[in-house]
């Protein structure tokens, strides 16, 4: 019996944790509003099509994963 409520606990917690990720693969508006191009310092935009943050001013397309921005050069797809 205690093994079936401590399975179900978990269970709960995995399906809790799928929510919560599927919801954080949308990026927040405000957070591309304050992120900045590592390598010009240029502002970005958000291509929903290929869930990438783009600097038009580097060419660089940076991934964002789980709802989060990949920030790195070298993570980054030239465009």
């Amino acid at each position: 019996m205690v093994y079936i409520e401590i399975k179900d606990n978990i269970y709960k917690q995995k399906y809790i944790h799928h929510v919560y990720f599927s919801a954080m693969k949308v990026i927040d508006k405000a957070l591309i509003d304050i992120l900045v191009c590592p390598i010009s310092k240029k502002s970005l935009s958000y291509d929903e099509k290929t869930n990438e943050l783009i600097c038009e001013e580097s060419g660089l397309a940076y991934p964002v994963r789980d709802g989060i921005p990949v920030m790195l050069p070298e993570e980054a797809r030239k465009i």
